[in-house]
């Protein structure tokens, strides 16, 4: 068993506030005795409009969030799952959001852009949103092995779409992570029961961090970050708030799981 935490955050305009939020609930992590931790979506910046992202966007590889990342991971010898971080996409006016992993010697080992975006008006509210206006879709799955097993990578409205999560579980995960700030209204409909239906679906466990709370820009996020396993059941959340959960990430009972309930292998239309 590997123990994993899934991080809960409050984030803002101002980018190195965040960063010393998220250094300091990535510490309480490793107090914690996790071996993994996971930042939500957008946790080192909530501007006050969607192309607000652009003007805190990095380069590939270099700039305050990716070397505050990598340097906490090597410092607390901890793999990190880094939300997402804008980053400038050579050629393109738009930014990748793309989701980081470090692994405990502070070596990125993954990039994942998100796929899905966020372009849809909330029924029933005057609150809408066009994500692709600043981000530029990723294309491309992306699973990597870590101390918890191996991690198939999702972000927040990717939660909506099963046919990535299958070809992750092509790919091989074992579990899958799922930085988010999904809306308040969203969250209270579906979050849960998304979460729950995307492990159970794959009999993987889902590691869920997510954003909580008013932002600057008026926005609530739903927060009740979770952590679920193979069978959909929660072991942990974060209502409301900031802060940290964790659980243990169990692959012997996973596979024991998959062996005697065996959905998974009987797949029949897996094009």
């Amino acid at each position: 068993m590997t123990q994993v935490a899934a991080i809960q955050m409050t984030s803002s305009a101002d980018v190195g506030r965040n960063l010393a939020s998220a250094a300091r609930l990535l510490r309480q992590s490793h107090a914690r005795g996790a071996r993994v931790a996971a930042l939500p979506e957008n946790f080192a910046f909530m501007g006050l409009a969607e192309a607000d992202k652009l003007g805190v966007a990095e380069d590939d590889g270099a700039g305050p969030i990716q070397d505050t990342l990598a340097g906490l991971a090597r410092e607390l010898g901890l793999w990190i799952v880094g939300g997402t971080v804008p980053l400038r996409v050579p050629g393109e006016a738009n930014a990748a959001a793309a989701c980081l992993v470090f692994d405990a010697n502070g070596q990125r080992v993954a990039r994942y852009d998100k796929i899905h975006l966020f372009d849809v008006a909330i029924p029933g509210r005057d609150e809408r949103y066009l994500e692709s206006a600043s981000v530029l879709p990723g294309r491309t799955p992306v699973c990597v092995d870590t101390p918890a097993g191996r991690l198939g990578l999702a972000v927040c409205y990717d939660l909506r779409f099963p046919e990535l999560f299958r070809r992750l579980l092509d790919l091989g995960a074992e579990w899958f992570c799922l930085p988010s700030a999904f809306t308040a209204p969203t969250g209270r409909a579906h979050w849960e029961t998304l979460l729950r239906a995307r492990a159970i679906e794959n009999l993987c466990h889902v590691v869920a961090p997510a954003q909580s709370g008013f932002h600057d820009n008026g926005r609530e996020t739903h927060g009740d970050s979770m952590i679920v396993d193979c069978w959909g059941r929660v072991l942990a959340r974060l209502p409301r708030g900031t802060g940290v959960v964790t659980a243990d990430i169990d692959l012997v009972r996973q596979r024991e799981v998959r062996q005697n309930f065996p959905s998974v292998a009987h797949r029949r239309l897996t094009t």
